[in-house]
């Protein structure tokens, strides 16, 4: 098969069903019907703005693969722009046709449109596909997002949970960690002084 039948348009509310399925272990863990609301809630993202855009490929016909497209910043410390290139997944049964490098094509050029010198995209840790595809593309990684349940994050920080949580920033410094650091240092500097002196 050909890379010619692999078309590409914009999402519409009729995907929500393949989208659910090509994006299993990306969205929200929640019943059928909430993910649907969650899909159609993404396509319609996808149709208010310039920045954003849901592209599904279809392979001779039938729904292959997708990827949601957003003109950002690398972070929100960090303003240079990029195109990001969300979830480019391909079914796979499709794949190795030529599907995935339509999706990331249709990535460049959008950045292209723009006027902005990067693409990013994110693959699972554990699909080393994806990575080696990324790699090929000349895509280096950049950051690793690490994730865990805001109470599995509580339970680790355990102890420090006082000063964390019910001290305001400014007053760190007076907090017991902080005072064994001070200490510490006075004894380090007057130390200093008595070889010195």
């Amino acid at each position: 098969m050909s890379r010619h039948l692999v078309t590409l348009r914009n999402a519409v509310p009729g995907d929500v069903e393949f989208l659910r399925e090509l994006w299993s272990d990306v969205i929200r863990r929640a019943d059928r019907t909430d993910q649907d609301q969650d899909l159609h809630t993404v396509i319609g993202a996808a149709c208010l703005t310039d920045d954003d855009r849901l592209v599904v490929a279809e392979y001779d016909g039938q729904p292959a693969g997708a990827v949601y497209l957003r003109a950002t910043t690398v972070s929100p410390i960090n303003l240079e722009r990029v195109v990001q290139a969300v979830s480019p997944y391909v079914l796979p049964q499709f794949r190795r046709h030529g599907i995935g490098s339509a999706l990331m094509d249709v990535a460049v050029t959008f950045a292209e449109e723009r006027g902005i010198g990067h693409v990013g995209a994110a693959a699972t840790a554990a699909s080393r596909d994806s990575n080696r595809f990324f790699a090929r593309l000349s895509m280096g990684p950049q950051a690793v997002l690490r994730v865990a349940t805001t109470q599995a994050v509580r339970l680790k920080l355990g102890s420090r949970r006082g000063i964390l949580t019910h001290t305001p920033f400014a007053t760190l410094a007076g907090s017991k960690s902080s005072r064994h650091i001070d200490r510490v240092l006075a004894a380090r500097r007057r130390r200093r002084e008595a070889f010195t002196g």
